[in-house]
């Protein structure tokens, strides 16, 4: 995970310069406030959408878009698989070719892209489509095995118009794939970004701080430790990071003088501001207090990572301003306002949001699915009429229209019981 901010300015190699160690004359004022200021925009958006796309996604019942839940034990393990992956691909370059292998990245991102990017256009997409338009569904399914052991690999849910956006992503992954352009490169990216803020849910605060704080010491490590992820980021081409070019002004789009931003800065904070906005949700009063500030965290974070690394012509690990920004502004909003045991005792994968059915309890009934679904209509229904207790009145009730029925039960039911006086007298 590429998670650094990195200025190759003032003489420094970067993504997409020359390989034969040539400096560059330094970037103008204006060039570098364009691209840090387009950086952080293009970071905001991901974040801000993503997390109103996460409450959606919550609601929804397309199994194509259900959330991935991370658990404390994923985010305890994840700086260790992202340290593990890290130094393979560093090693790979190392050894291999960096040509090849970049080939390789490029097909596999090349899929990974088109399909992110349909998925983020697809809702802004629908609005252009006629009324009369066409549409079709589609499943793709795939299952492994047979009768009781069959089970789902993928399990896709896609219509024509889903088709028509794969189609018009499919030219941005081309022209990707043929030029490396820093503008197609963002648009995946940026897809990227959103579809896993979107995507990817953490199950409570305590979970997002661990994951936040682990990858606090992971980005720290591997960008002041060593020259790992620097040595990654500039020898990785493919959209694991947001571009921008410095000498914009002066060299117009085929600037090559790139500030670069990590997705992993963008979609770690992400997640965890994303499930800030579900708490104020659950919260029921319609305020998205700590959704703004941790918001207004990152930016302050980012900000402060993007000054910091401007003085001392130095990459950063963004997280390491990110993570105390991003945790400490919301925790001391939750102690202002009294609700710290109510944000860190919120559950997101156990919570009820509005107009989201939710399914209690299982009812145990043996037989076919129709005996199955019989009985949990039986139980849906309202309470039975209780039967009247008369025998006469039970009869005259199965049958109001037959008078002399009614008459001659009358008249049984008297005699019957002028015979059991009778008895007794005896």
């Amino acid at each position: 995970m590429d998670s650094a901010l990195s200025d190759p300015h003032n003489g420094s190699a970067e993504v997409g310069g020359p390989a034969n160690g040539t400096t560059r004359p330094p970037s103008t004022p204006e060039g570098i406030a364009l691209a840090y200021g387009s950086l952080l925009l293009m970071a905001l958006l991901p974040i801000f959408f993503g997390a109103l796309r996460s409450v959606r996604c919550a609601r929804g019942k397309n199994a194509s878009d259900m959330p991935e839940t991370i658990t404390s034990r994923d985010a305890a393990r994840f700086p260790i698989i992202a340290s593990c992956t890290l130094l393979g691909l560093y090693l790979f370059f190392k050894i291999f070719s960096q040509e090849y292998i970049n080939l390789l990245l490029s097909m596999y991102f090349f899929v990974l892209g088109i399909l992110a990017l349909s998925h983020t256009i697809s809702p802004f997409m629908n609005k252009f489509f006629p009324a009369n338009f066409p549409n079709r569904q589609y499943q793709l399914l795939f299952t492994q095995g047979s009768g009781e052991n069959k089970e789902e690999i993928i399990n896709y849910e896609f219509d024509t118009k889903d088709l028509v956006c794969l189609g018009l992503s499919s030219v941005v992954g081309v022209w990707y794939l043929l030029r490396k352009h820093w503008i197609a490169n963002n648009l995946f990216g940026l897809a990227f970004s959103l579809n896993g803020v979107e995507l990817l849910h953490l199950n409570n605060v305590s979970t997002g701080c661990i994951l936040l704080g682990g990858l606090f010491i992971y980005d720290v490590f591997w960008v002041f430790g060593t020259n790992v992820m620097v040595t990654v980021a500039r020898s990785f081409e493919a959209p694991i990071k947001l571009v921008f070019p410095q000498d914009l002004l002066e060299k117009g789009l085929e600037a090559d003088n790139f500030a670069m931003l990590g997705l992993g800065d963008i979609v770690i904070p992400g997640i965890f501001i994303a499930l800030l906005l579900r708490f104020d949700i659950s919260l029921k009063k319609n305020t998205h207090t700590y959704f703004y500030t941790s918001f207004a965290a990152y930016i302050f974070g980012l900000g402060l990572t993007i000054f910091i690394m401007h003085i001392f012509k130095h990459a950063q690990p963004a997280l390491l301003y990110l993570v105390p920004a991003c945790i400490g502004f919301p925790v001391l909003v939750a102690l202002a306002k009294g609700e710290v045991t109510e944000m860190f005792s919120y559950e997101s994968s156990a919570e009820i949001l509005p107009h989201t059915p939710r399914l209690t309890h299982f009812p145990t009934v043996s037989g076919s699915p129709a005996s199955l679904a019989d009985s949990m209509q039986q139980k849906l229904a309202g309470p039975r009429r209780r039967r009247p207790q008369n025998p006469s009145a039970i009869y005259e009730e199965s049958n109001p229209k037959d008078p002399a029925a009614a008459t001659e039960s009358k008249e049984g039911t008297e005699a019957s019981t002028s015979k059991g006086l009778e008895k007794k007298e005896k």
